[in-house]
């Protein structure tokens, strides 16, 4: 009786535990931010199209 009644402690534990654990965060997005298209006055300046 002692045995299965601390068989049933056991897992409840472990449930309780399992269920308390964080989960992991999400990927980090490491892509860089798109470039800025260069205004008209800039692209004549720097002759950059």
């Amino acid at each position: 009786m002692l045995t299965s009644l601390t068989r049933i402690v056991a897992v409840g534990l472990t449930l309780a535990i399992a269920a308390c654990a964080t989960t992991p965060p999400p990927a980090v997005d490491l892509t860089p931010p798109a470039r800025k298209a260069y205004d008209a006055k800039t692209q004549l300046e720097s002759g950059r199209m």
